[in-house]
């Protein structure tokens, strides 16, 4: 007899198994989203401070920068911005040069993850390619934010990794990091006042 593979699903707080490999829109909840980007670090926990920068603060604040550079974008729009790194609260938060490592797969699994999380918050599975440009802009001035608030890289190191933001999109924006129940919280709030503007 063959062996069984090998376990591809988790169990979340919500009580729902999430299958890995043939993710469903019915088996996510923000709830577990924002539970578990609230503690996942960013960095790989390289960073200054007393609590851990996690995913779900980053999120907002990519989502505050997508919607400061853009002319009263949608809220859906919007909601896409927030949701954007939302397959990590399964695969956790990998730096660029261990996704390189790992290869097309990490792709595959992650785009996968993204179309379920985007049917089951009424976006399209696939988002607009100058959605995902505009949204990619704002996740490169998050992390030269990131990386010279909390991160020990000069301004010209993180110049040359993540591109000199407009100073217009910086004003304003300290990182001040927090607890996790804290993140989480805000992070929840905040989906729920997009998905209530849909």
């Amino acid at each position: 007899m063959p062996p069984a593979p090998p376990r591809a699903w988790q169990r979340m707080l919500s009580g729902r198994r999430l299958d890995l490999l043939d993710p469903t829109p019915v088996d996510i909840e923000i709830e577990d989203i924002a539970h578990g980007l609230a503690f996942v670090a960013r960095w790989n926990g390289q960073t200054k401070g007393d609590w851990p920068y996690s995913v779900a603060e980053h999120s907002l604040l990519v989502e505050r920068i997508f919607t400061r550079a853009g002319k009263a974008p949608e809220p859906r729009w919007q909601l896409a911005a927030l949701l954007h790194d939302a397959p990590e609260y399964v695969i956790g938060d990998m730096i660029s040069p261990v996704k390189a490592a790992v290869g097309p797969d990490y792709g595959a699994l992650d785009a996968r993850l993204s179309a379920a999380i985007h049917i089951r918050f009424g976006l399209p599975a696939v988002l607009p390619v100058t959605i995902k440009r505009r949204i990619k802009a704002a996740d490169k001035v998050s992390a030269w934010l990131e990386a010279t608030q909390i991160a020990g890289f000069s301004e010209a190191e993180a110049n040359r990794f993540f591109g000199r933001p407009d100073p217009e999109h910086l004003q304003g924006l300290l990182l001040n990091l927090t607890p996790p129940a804290d993140a989480r919280a805000r992070m929840l709030a905040r989906h729920a006042e997009l998905l209530a503007q849909l």
